[in-house]
């Protein structure tokens, strides 16, 4: 089936805000309820997708949630997929039919993992376990601490209890303080109210420093000598040189060595990276994830039209458009430590520039948005093109914001 609809992601939290897994579903004009057909194709496309011949599940330790309705409960695509890492999320009242009942208690003795919505606790009782491994929870917002100490109390039984709809700060704390995981749409995107006063900590000075040196094209003989002035930087550059996914060859034991091998423009994106890493104040795990996939979906959705070099500049774009929140400064701080070209700027600033499409819509796509569409069709990407993007640019963050 041609797909026309784009991927939707909402990251599952821990209480120490780490994400323990993502729902994807497909965006739908109006709200409107995915069929069938529509959610087995999902479940067809994320497993081709995420799956890999030789290095099989591309995801590490993330699960995700798939929606499921009874008609697609024996599709063929859900062999595809590791059962300890697949949840399929169904609504209470189909149970009430013995056919998806029974479907539903051979998918759990095969290890696939099913969320209840719309569950009646009270009369499902003992029986939960054998029929559920997750239950929606949902607040109604007004008392969610209340709720929440309802709810705790089936934290004892082998059964997950996930929150949902999350809507701020304190009720995410109320949950995080039970154990209950949570589903928080973009309020990871929101900054939490701090009366901290942040700014650059030692290593992200230095980190700043080396990458106005490589944009200025300074030697590779000053570049080693503000490395050689923070012992745990050197280390992660070796380690990263050293490492099987950058596949040097051979062991590199110098910082010289290093830094020519790997070539001014992988050394700024690494130290990209490395900056929103180095944050100590008030550090998010799904605000890094959340930027690293941004950067690289960005940077994919660009290198058809803009070629591998250019869309590194999209990557930076990408990971700097989060680096306010991860740093806790303004993006106006951010921008006078570090000079940044024009077209980086623009796509910071404004979502203009030859980047600025691509930046927004990685973000679009965080969002549900309905500009995911029009800002595709724009840069002339099918939702195909988009959604293997996205799905690419996750599976890739795995691996960098472990």
């Amino acid at each position: 089936m041609h797909q026309t609809n784009f991927l939707v992601r909402e990251p599952l939290l821990d209480a120490k805000q780490r994400v323990v897994g993502y729902e994807l579903s497909w965006q739908r004009p109006g709200g409107a309820p995915s069929t069938p057909d529509e959610l087995e194709l999902l479940i067809g496309f994320v497993a081709e997708q995420v799956n890999d011949e030789d290095q099989g599940w591309l995801l590490r330790d993330k699960i995700l949630f798939l929606e499921a309705v009874p008609a697609m409960l024996s599709t063929d695509a859900l062999h595809q997929l590791p059962p300890e890492r697949t949840v399929l999320s169904i609504r209470t009242a189909e149970l009430a039919n013995p056919d998806t009942m029974a479907a539903v208690q051979a998918l759990r003795a095969g290890g696939v993992g099913i969320l209840l919505r719309e569950a009646d606790l009270t009369r499902i009782g003992s029986r939960l376990p054998t029929i559920a491994s997750y239950v929606e929870v949902r607040f109604s917002g007004a008392d969610v601490g209340a709720q929440a100490r309802t709810y705790a109390a089936l934290k004892q039984s082998s059964v997950g209890m996930v929150a949902r709809p999350v809507s701020n700060w304190g009720d995410f704390d109320a949950c995080a303080a039970l154990g209950l995981n949570a589903f928080v749409g973009k309020l990871h995107l929101t900054p939490r109210p701090s009366s901290d006063s942040k700014g650059l900590n030692p290593a992200q000075t230095i980190i700043m420093q080396l990458m106005q040196m490589v944009r200025q094209n300074a030697d590779i003989v000053q570049l080693e000598a503000v490395l050689k002035r923070d012992a745990t930087l050197s280390y992660k550059l070796l380690r990263f040189i050293n490492s099987a996914g950058f596949g040097a060859g051979r062991e590199i034991q110098s910082l010289k060595q290093a830094l020519t091998l790997l070539g001014y423009t992988p050394l700024y994106r690494w130290l990209t990276l490395l900056l929103a890493t180095a944050s100590t104040s008030g550090y998010s795990p799904v605000l890094l994830e959340t930027a690293v996939v941004r950067g690289r979906l960005a940077e994919l959705l660009g290198q058809a039209a803009l070629g591998r070099s250019e869309a590194e500049n999209i990557f930076v774009a990408g990971m700097f458009s989060l680096l306010d929140r991860l740093l806790g400064i303004t993006m106006q701080e951010v921008l006078a430590n570090i000079q940044l070209s024009d077209d980086v700027v623009a796509a910071l600033l404004t979502r203009s520039g030859k980047y600025g499409p691509y930046l927004a819509l990685a973000e679009a796509c965080e969002l549900n948005s309905d500009l995911v569409a029009s800002l595709a069709a724009s840069l002339k990407l099918s939702p195909e093109d988009v959604n293997k993007a996205h799905l690419s640019a996750l599976a890739w963050a795995q691996n960098v914001a472990a």
